[in-house]
């Protein structure tokens, strides 16, 4: 297997800290989607490499037909109802990695984060994860298995909740006005 830890990139639909049932293979999973930087080169070339190494180790140097590529183009790809993706996946690739252990979780000074609202999607940092290849039920192709993940900057907050501070900002207005 061939492991590769990234350059700096964002997490999106970031599940670390508790398993979700995956429905389609009825499994607990810990899992994000990793956006990373199209100038982030060097990334992109060592998960590429990673794939094909875990490629030649599954199929020798015949690989299949129609493989399915883990490393998706943001400016593309559309989610299943044919829309685009965000605005956060424009001038990214991106990757999808899980696994079925939870992946160990440090900040930005290697210490570890305990709390699942310290890391949340939207935030950047580094993922490390592990090309391997599959052949399941005629689908063949490479996957990631995601290793460990290195929150190094807080960003935005995906997924649209807010925090109680937005929702709850100034203090209570006093007015008695009746706005009926």
């Amino acid at each position: 297997m061939s492991k590769v830890v990234t350059g700096t990139g964002r997490f999106s639909y970031l599940n670390w800290a508790s398993p979700k049932r995956n429905e389609l293979s009825g499994k607990d999973e810990f899992s994000t989607q990793f956006l990373i930087p199209k100038s982030d080169t060097t990334t992109i070339a060592a998960l590429k490499a990673a794939m094909k190494a875990a490629l030649e180790k599954k199929f020798g140097a015949a690989f299949p037909k129609n493989l399915r590529n883990p490393l998706r183009d943001g400016d593309t790809e559309t989610k299943q109802n044919g829309e685009p993706l965000g605005a956060e996946y424009q001038g990214h690739y991106f990757i999808s990695t899980k696994s079925n252990e939870q992946p160990g979780v440090v900040d930005e000074n290697r210490q570890p984060i305990l709390l699942a609202n310290e890391f949340v999607s939207g935030d950047y940092g580094r993922v490390s994860v592990t090309a391997y290849a599959y052949s399941q039920a005629g689908n063949n192709g490479v996957a990631f298995w995601f290793n460990n993940a290195q929150r190094l900057e807080k960003g935005e907050a995906l997924g649209g909740k807010s925090s109680a501070a937005d929702d709850f900002g100034g203090a209570p207005s006093s007015s008695n006005a009746d706005p009926f």
